[in-house]
């Protein structure tokens, strides 16, 4: 089959690919806009973080998968591609423990400064004073919105740290994730209202749907504690900047994000925005799945999938 790999992949896994029989060609500079007179007869596109569109998908003449080397898909248009009979599928879990990597190291960050100390030496700038002061993360409560595999991890993590973790009780769990709750010592409380009002920290870890964009606006962040963090690491669109940016200036709300709304879809280029150059903000790129362990694991999983599909059959697919 002919692939089209629309963003950087191991060497090591496109080799296999082309030792198993397949056609590679190999763009990982496309956009959105580039990607239509890209995809011409291609069977299967792999791409990480750039969109596919509709007009992509009505210019592809045989394409059959398009698999996601990740886990969210809010980038690619799954309806428009069911009804082309195209399938999609993700590689979900693969890339959780680098994602729970970072939010501890972004909520470390908040609570030490780390980024501001770091910002100051390389101006010649040394603040002890300013610096020493800090809360410190032991007994202090991390609310996790979102139990998938990364935020199961990020509650594992948190926990050596002496964090303790809570989330909203939800019927019917697996027997698996039950376990890794017990395991992780969260404690389930009844509404994300309560989580709000009792944790210091607060971590987002769901996916882009109509029901979740925007849902950090005014009133989500009108019920956390004055002073609390807000950690991203999920969606840009998940929330409301200028509400965040509000709750910054009159409440003291801190936030870690490594997502952003409108955020750029290439790996370079202009970026404008206010909530990622306010002084509460530790900011990162969008790297949270970006570890070379985390891509290798995703790049297993991309082999799984197109091995499953070359047996006819369908693994984690999205819009079946």
């Amino acid at each position: 089959m002919k692939i089209l790999l629309a963003d950087s992949f191991p060497d090591t896994h496109a080799a296999t690919l082309t030792k198993s029989g397949h056609q590679i060609t190999s763009e990982p500079s496309l956009d959105a806009d580039t990607m239509v007179g890209a995809i011409e007869d291609h069977d299967i596109l792999i791409v990480r973080s750039t969109k596919v569109t509709a007009a992509t998908l009505d210019a592809a003449r045989n394409l059959k998968l398009v698999i996601r080397a990740g886990a969210g898909t809010n980038t690619i248009d799954k309806t428009h591609a069911a009804e082309k009979g195209i399938s999609v599928c993700n590689v979900p879990g693969a890339n959780s423990i680098a994602v729970a990597e970072l939010v501890m190291g972004l909520i470390i960050s908040i609570d030490r400064n780390i980024h501001e100390n770091v910002s100051d030496l390389r101006s010649d700038k040394w603040n002890k004073k300013k610096y020493s002061k800090s809360r410190g993360l032991y007994g202090q409560k991390i609310g996790i919105l979102g139990l998938g595999s990364i935020g199961l991890a990020v509650a594992e993590r948190a926990r050596a740290f002496g964090i303790e973790s809570y989330s909203v009780a939800k019927s019917g769990r697996s027997r698996e994730v039950e376990n890794r709750i017990q395991a992780s010592g969260i404690r389930q409380l009844d509404s994300i209202d309560d989580v709000l009002g009792l944790c210091d920290i607060i971590s987002i870890h769901m996916p882009s749907t109509p029901q979740t964009q925007k849902m950090i606006n005014a009133g989500f962040l009108s019920k956390m504690k004055d002073g609390a963090m807000l950690i991203n690491s999920s969606r840009g669109d998940l929330v409301d900047e200028t509400a965040l940016l509000e709750a910054m200036n009159t409440r003291g709300i801190r936030a870690g994000l490594d997502v952003y709304d409108n955020e750029p879809s290439t790996g370079e280029g202009a970026f404008h925005s206010e909530i990622a150059k306010h002084p509460n903000t530790c900011g990162t790129h969008h790297i949270g799945a970006s570890t070379e362990q985390a891509q290798i694991a995703v790049a297993d999983g991309v082999l799984r999938v197109i091995e499953s599909f070359e047996s006819d059959q369908l693994i984690f697919c999205v819009n079946s």
